[in-house]
């Protein structure tokens, strides 16, 4: 993966004309797909796909609009989409009651 790439939240997962599915986690996967691997003549979704995920590697353009045109693109080639899960993040502490910080501080003034 580039230094650049920039990962979606959601996973795109394709049905490929194969039959195979195959799932895409980020801008570079999906732009790496449309200008090396697509299987049929680059259509007016495709080229917008491309452009639009060649703008969201440089900061332009938001990470959802490319994984909207990139899902565009499949579907106009007859690519259909996959329901995938959403990526999970790691759970953060939880931050502690803000009574414990008030009742620290009731404690230092005490002092």
């Amino acid at each position: 993966m580039p230094l650049n790439d920039v990962p979606w939240v959601r996973p795109v997962r394709l049905r490929l004309q194969c039959g195979l599915e195959r799932t895409f986690t980020s801008v570079y996967d999906a732009l790496d797909f449309l200008e090396n691997e697509w299987p049929l003549r680059h259509g007016e979704r495709h080229d917008r796909a491309v452009k639009t995920c060649r703008g969201a590697l440089n900061g332009i353009i938001p990470s959802m609009i490319a994984r909207e045109a990139f899902i565009a693109a499949c579907l106009e080639a007859g690519m259909p989409t996959v329901l995938a899960p959403w990526k999970t993040k790691p759970a953060a502490h939880p931050l502690r009651p803000a009574r414990h910080v008030e009742d620290r501080y009731q404690r230092r003034q005490a002092q």
